[in-house]
């Protein structure tokens, strides 16, 4: 039997293997060097050159006991299912894996990708799930 463990880092795996592949084909064709924009930019194209739906400066409510509070632009949502934070940094810092999880908390996306375009290829995925609703 499937543990909820398991459930839950299988969510959306198959899109977020998708996003990953187009997150290499960008990576490798363009390089280290430029700034988060133009990686947005290629990015975006790539995964619709795949057919899937993309959000660019996407703007989302941060809620908070119920209420919004606020609202933040996430860099790309693909699918309306999962929160992309691009860097072009050395390196991934914690600062921005909490960045990407503060993201998720907020709001109703589950998934999320951080995706560094620095000197080595790296990302990261994060799920945070949601209570069930009554």
């Amino acid at each position: 039997m499937e543990s909820n463990q398991a459930k839950i880092e299988l969510l959306h795996a198959a899109l977020t293997d998708q996003i990953i592949k187009a997150f290499y084909n960008v990576y490798n064709s363009l390089g280290y060097g430029f700034l988060e924009k133009v990686y947005e930019n290629a990015l975006a194209l790539e995964l619709r050159e795949m057919g899937l739906s993309v959000e660019c400066q996407k703007p989302l409510n941060v809620s908070y006991r119920n209420q919004i509070v606020g609202e933040y632009f996430a860099d790309l949502v693909v699918e309306g299912k999962v929160i992309i934070e691009l860097k072009a940094m050395e390196t991934i810092h914690e600062a921005h894996l909490r960045q990407l999880q503060n993201y998720l908390k907020a709001t109703e996306i589950e998934v999320g990708l951080l995706l560094n375009f620095g000197r080595k290829p790296e990302f990261k995925r994060r799920v945070f799930q949601k209570p069930l609703k009554e």
